[in-house]
């Protein structure tokens, strides 16, 4: 059987990184950061009020309490600014520019709240560049704010909105077609007949697709005879796609509509030495003078999906220029002795206690046990060399998304 390095290696060799988009702000959200963004402005641009209050001259604070007459209000976007006489003061809101001549804003609670045309009386002192915020103190003009690679969230949005950014230069979505076969195959919420099963392996890889940074175009259904099976891939294929996605028809029986589809065509079909995931394949389709990377999943859900987390999630994130492809993984001790087959790596559903450090199996190690699944926060590692793992072992835990 071919080593799980092995085969990840080949399918890594497969997928080429993406180029480059531009969107705009508000389609930016968990993209990546394709291009350096400098700021061509400083954060904030102009000095201004921390607080609500009134801009001052810290000098002319003395012998408390002072009043001043209060000659100009103030407010955040005022543009025309009106200076600031000595012995006066200004009313002022909280980011609205400091006036010229003020070096210093006295907070409301401190004075008596008088308004414009009139006076205020201010009952405490304050320093030089009190409550006041500097001109440049966030973001310097010209500094590189977030650099290529920047994965883009929420802060990072608003960063880049602040320094006037309305596009950004990403990485391309890789695009990638996920293919469902099976004749036994019926759409969710469609009446089921004797030996017929929902179609779940196309949505669940579809979603993981989503998740991990690709667009994902779900083709179901896709006949089990080979010439039917080409004839509808040729004709999906006129839309440019990255990764061709299957899962099922791979295995050593009979009507195994993918393998035979692909296997004189340029995808090679081996046994990985893993559980679940045995029966893998990987290459590439000529279509229309373009060579298509495949890769062929097992049609056993959970097979399907522990194969796209060890193979395919990594690679996509790492073409769509994901600085971190792979899932965080962490060491935990496991909560019961259990099983594992000789010469094969398995990987095991369960739930991570943080606190205790301890990492326990959810449900059996059967591939077609997707609830279990469904209910894990983690999977973990048994290697290849061992069939007996002792309660309280260690072993290497990848954490998936938190359960909903």
């Amino acid at each position: 059987m071919r080593p799980v390095e092995e085969h990840a290696a080949t399918v890594a060799g497969l997928v080429a990184a993406t180029g480059s988009e531009t969107v705009r702000l508000a389609d930016a959200r968990d993209r990546i950061l394709a291009a350096d963004l400098s700021s061509p402005l400083a954060l904030p641009p102009f000095a201004n009020s921390a607080m609500d209050g009134y801009a001052v001259r810290a000098a002319d604070l003395h012998g408390f309490p002072v009043t001043l007459p209060v000659p100009e209000d103030v407010p955040a976007g005022r543009v025309d600014g009106p200076p600031l006489a000595p012995g006066t003061a200004h009313r002022i809101m909280t980011g609205a520019p400091l006036p010229e001549g003020a070096d210093a804003v006295v907070q409301v609670e401190w004075t008596d709240g008088g308004l414009p045309g009139a006076t205020v009386t201010v009952e405490k002192a304050v320093d030089a560049g009190q409550n006041v915020r500097g001109a440049g103190e966030d973001v310097t003009a010209g500094e590189l704010v977030l650099p290529a690679g920047t994965v883009l969230g929420p802060a990072q949005i608003g960063l880049a909105a602040a320094v006037g950014a309305a596009e950004l230069v990403v990485h391309r979505r890789p695009r990638v077609l996920v293919l469902s076969t099976g004749s036994e195959l019926v759409a969710p919420g469609e009446p089921l007949r004797h030996g017929q099963i929902h179609e779940s392996n196309g949505p669940m890889l579809a979603a993981a697709v989503d998740d991990a940074g690709g667009e994902a175009r779900l083709l179901r259904f896709v006949p089990d005879d080979v010439a039917e099976f080409l004839s509808t891939l040729d004709a999906a294929l006129e839309q440019p796609t990255d990764l061709v996605l299957t899962s099922g028809g791979v295995s050593a029986g009979a009507y195994e509509v993918v393998k035979d589809a692909f296997a004189p065509r340029g995808v090679a079909f081996v046994k990985v030495a893993m559980q679940p995931g045995m029966p893998q394949g990987a290459g590439c389709y000529e279509h229309a003078g373009h060579s298509v990377p495949v890769v062929t999943l097992p049609g056993n859900p959970v097979s399907s999906l522990v194969s796209f987390e060890v193979f395919v999630r990594p690679v996509l994130r790492a073409a769509g220029g994901h600085p971190h492809p792979d899932r965080p993984r962490v060491r935990a001790r496991v909560s019961e002795s259990l099983r594992s087959p000789a010469g094969r790596r398995q990987l095991r559903r369960g739930r991570l206690d943080a606190v205790t450090g301890t990492v326990s199996p959810v449900g059996a190690a059967g591939s077609h046990l997707l609830a279990a699944l469904a209910h894990a926060d983690c999977l973990f590692v048994v290697g290849e060399d061992v069939t007996e793992v002792a309660a309280g072992t260690e072993v290497d835990v990848w954490l998936l998304d938190p359960v909903r």
